[in-house]
């Protein structure tokens, strides 16, 4: 099994949905990422050039999250794992895009869409 670095919760407010009002008011998204990579060299040389830099990628899913809004949450979930593969050293990414404020009209807890994209595909 691979390594794994893992960023849980990232937040924003996003204007995602197909609804009018989803668009125009805007809701909270939060979104998990799970990176599959190696951190044998990170590991050996304690230097953050050998490693994928976690930071970098929130700021990334981040700027997705709050930037330029999809319909879906698929969709959205296709971006962040286009964004996450593209930093060099992660083979693997799984996103989990939540949507806790989805219009749903009976009470529910999370709306939650989840893909694992491999870095060759």
């Amino acid at each position: 099994m691979p390594d794994q670095i893992a960023i849980r919760g990232i937040r924003g407010t996003g204007r995602h949905g197909v609804f009018e009002h989803e668009r125009v008011d805007g809701q909270e998204f939060v979104i998990d990422v799970v990176l599959d990579v190696s951190t044998v060299a990170a590991g050996a040389s304690d230097a953050l050039v050998d490693t994928v830099d976690y930071g970098d990628v929130a700021m990334a899913v981040h700027a997705l999250i709050v930037g330029e809004p999809v319909d879906l949450i698929e969709a959205l979930a296709e971006r962040v794992a286009g964004a996450c593969l593209g930093f060099p050293g992660v083979l693997r990414a799984e996103v989990t895009v939540h949507k806790p404020h989805a219009p749903v009209p009976v009470p529910f807890d999370d709306v939650t869409v989840r893909i694992v994209r491999p870095a060759d595909a």
